[in-house]
C-alpha cells in the first residue's frame, strides 16, 4: 500500500472538493452516531460492561507472554499451529510459505485490516497467488484497485452507481444488458461470483477479533457469513492477527461482543459469531486439513509500558471515526495509511513514524467524541497530544508553529506584559466583532475564517474576570462596570 500520510493537507483538500464522497459521508455521520445511540442505550449495563472489559485488556497487556503462550499451547494440543512474525514481512514470508507448500493456486479471504496492514494482497498478487476478497466492501475496493476507507464499513466512500459501474466494467462475463439497478441485483451477482471462488480455493485466510487464551480458539464477527465459507470449505485455514487481541476465556469475549456491536453498527449483536479451535477432527463432515496461526508484532510489543499501550486495548469498532468531525468532512483515505480518524491517527505515526505521519496527530479538534464513545475508554487525544510533543520535539512540525509557540511561550513568562498584550487584544477583537459579535475577517487566521465566522469576546479577558471572582461577562460595558 502507497503511504500518502505525509501529503494529508493535500488529501484533506482534495477530499473537501469531492461532492460524491462528501454525500456518502453524510451517511456516517447520521446513521453509525443514531444507531449507536439507540443500540447503547437500550443496554443499562453498556458502562459497567466497558468498565469490565477494560479491566480484562489491561490485565491481558500485564501479563501479555503468558497468555500468548498458553494460547500457543492450546492451538498445537488441537491439532493446530502457531507462527510468530516480529514484523510485516515476516507474516507476508510465512503465509506465502504454507499457500507454496500445498500448491495453493488461488486464496480467498476474510475481511482483515491486519492483512491491508502487511500489505498482503500485492503481495500474494505479485506471488503469482491471486486473493480474492470476499467481504462485500472489501470486494467491490478491491475490483477498483482501492484500499478500506473504513475499518468496519470498507466501502462507504462509494455510492451504487459507482458499484454498477465497477460491476459492468470488470464482470464482462456476464450479459451486457443484465439487470442492475436495485442493491438486491448488485448483491446476487456478487454472490454468484464468489461463490465460484469459494469453491475453487485452496487457502482461506480471515482475521481475528478474539483470540481465545483457554481454548485456543480464534473468533471473527461478522454479518456476511462470508468469513465461515472462508474458514470452512478450503483445505487450510490461516489466522492473522496481532498479539494484543488475546482474551483469557471465553466467558470474557461475550463481554466483548456485547459492546462490539453496539459501539460498531448499533446492533445488539453480529449476524454471525463464529469461532475455529482447530482443523476438521475424525467425524466432522467439513472443516480444513490444516489450521495455522500467524501472531503479528509489527511495534505492538513496544508499545507495553509507553504512553501509548493504552491503544492495545482497541477492538476496532470504529466508533471512534464515526463519531470524528475531521472523519465525517474528509473521510478515510485521507490519512494515507490502513487506519483512519482518532485511531488512525495514533496507529499510524507508532507504525510508519512521526516523521511520516506527524499531521494526522494535528487533524484533531480534540473535542473528546472520540475517547467518550470508546467502548474501551482509550485516552485517544491524549496519546494524540503526546504525538505532538515527540513532532515538536524533533523539529518536524511547520516553523510557523514553532515561531508562534516560541513568541507565546516568551510572553507567557512575562506575566505584566502578557496582561496587557491580551487586554489589549481582547478589546481590539471586540471592536472588530461590532453588534455581531463575530466577524469573518481575522488578521494571521484567514484559514479559519475562510470558511466560518470566529466569535469575538464579549467582556475582559478570562484572567481579568477570574481574578475578580465574577462570571464572564455579557458584554464590554458590563465588563466595564466591573473594573
Amino acid at each position: 500500500m502507497q503511504i500518502t500520510s505525509p501529503t494529508f493537507k493535500a488529501n484533506s483538500s482534495g477530499a473537501l472538493k469531492d461532492p460524491q464522497l462528501q454525500k456518502a459521508l453524510k451517511h456516517v455521520k447520521s446513521n453509525f452516531i443514531e444507531k449507536r445511540a439507540s443500540a447503547v442505550e437500550a443496554l443499562p449495563e453498556f458502562d459497567a460492561l466497558r468498565d469490565s472489559a477494560v479491566s480484562i485488556k489491561n490485565h491481558v497487556l500485564e501479563n501479555l507472554d503468558i497468555y500468548l503462550e498458553t494460547f500457543e499451547k492450546n492451538v498445537t494440543k488441537n491439532g493446530g499451529h502457531v507462527h510468530w512474525a516480529a514484523t510485516a514481512s515476516d507474516a507476508r514470508g510465512q503465509i506465502l510459505d504454507i499457500c507454496r507448500r500445498v500448491g495453493a493456486k488461488s486464496v480467498t479471504k476474510g475481511k482483515s485490516m491486519i492483512s491491508e496492514e502487511i500489505g498482503l494482497n500485492e503481495f500474494l498478487e505479485a506471488s503469482s497467488i491471486p486473493p480474492i476478497e470476499t467481504d462485500l466492501g472489501e470486494y467491490i475496493i478491491q475490483l477498483r484497485g482501492e484500499h478500506p476507507s473504513h475499518i468496519i464499513a470498507p466501502a462507504v466512500h462509494l455510492n451504487m452507481d459507482q458499484v454498477r459501474e465497477e460491476f459492468q466494467k470488470k464482470h464482462t462475463h456476464l450479459p451486457a444488458d443484465r439487470e442492475l439497478s436495485e442493491p438486491e441485483s448488485l448483491l446476487k451477482e456478487a454472490r454468484g461470483i464468489l461463490r465460484d471462488k469459494f469453491q475453487q480455493a485452496d487457502v482461506g485466510i480471515t482475521g481475528a477479533n478474539f483470540l481465545i487464551a483457554e481454548t485456543g480458539s480464534t473468533i471473527i464477527v461478522t454479518n456476511e457469513g462470508n468469513g465461515d465459507l472462508t474458514q470452512s470449505l478450503p483445505k487450510v485455514h490461516i489466522v492473522i492477527a496481532s498479539i494484543e487481541k488475546i482474551v483469557p476465556t471465553l466467558e470474557d469475549m461475550s463481554q466483548f461482543v456485547r459492546i462490539l456491536a453496539r459501539s460498531a453498527t448499533g446492533q445488539e449483536m453480529s449476524v454471525y459469531t463464529t469461532l475455529s479451535t482447530g482443523p476438521k477432527r475424525k467425524g466432522d463432515p467439513d472443516g480444513p486439513e490444516e489450521f495455522h496461526v500467524i501472531l503479528l508484532d509489527n511495534g505492538r510489543s513496544g508499545m507495553i509500558g509507553t504512553e501509548f499501550q493504552d491503544m492495545l486495548r482497541c477492538i476496532r469498532c470504529g466508533a471512534c471515526m464515526n463519531h470524528c468531525p475531521v472523519y465525517h468532512a474528509v473521510g478515510g483515505h485521507a490519512y494515507g495509511w490502513v487506519y483512519p480518524g482518532p485511531m488512525g491517527s495514533v496507529l499510524t505515526p507508532q507504525f510508519i513514524g512521526v516523521d511520516q505521519a506527524g499531521h494526522l496527530p494535528n487533524a484533531s479538534t480534540f473535542c473528546g467524541r472520540c475517547e467518550a464513545v470508546c467502548p474501551m475508554k482509550i485516552p485517544l487525544p491524549r496519546m494524540m497530544r503526546h504525538w505532538r510533543e515527540q513532532e515538536f520535539e524533533k523539529h518536524l512540525s511547520p516553523p510557523s508553529h514553532r515561531r508562534n509557540l516560541s513568541l507565546w511561550a516568551w510572553l507567557a513568562k512575562r506575566p505584566k506584559l502578557y496582561r496587557i498584550s491580551t487586554a489589549l487584544v481582547a478589546r481590539g477583537l471586540w471592536l472588530l466583532g461590532g453588534f455581531k459579535r463575530r466577524t469573518s475577517f481575522l488578521p494571521f487566521a484567514g484559514a479559519w475564517t475562510k470558511h466560518r465566522d470566529m466569535p469575538t469576546p464579549q467582556g475582559g479577558t478570562f484572567v481579568v474576570q477570574w481574578n475578580l471572582g465574577k462570571r464572564p461577562p455579557r458584554s464590554i460595558e458590563t465588563w466595564r462596570r466591573v473594573k
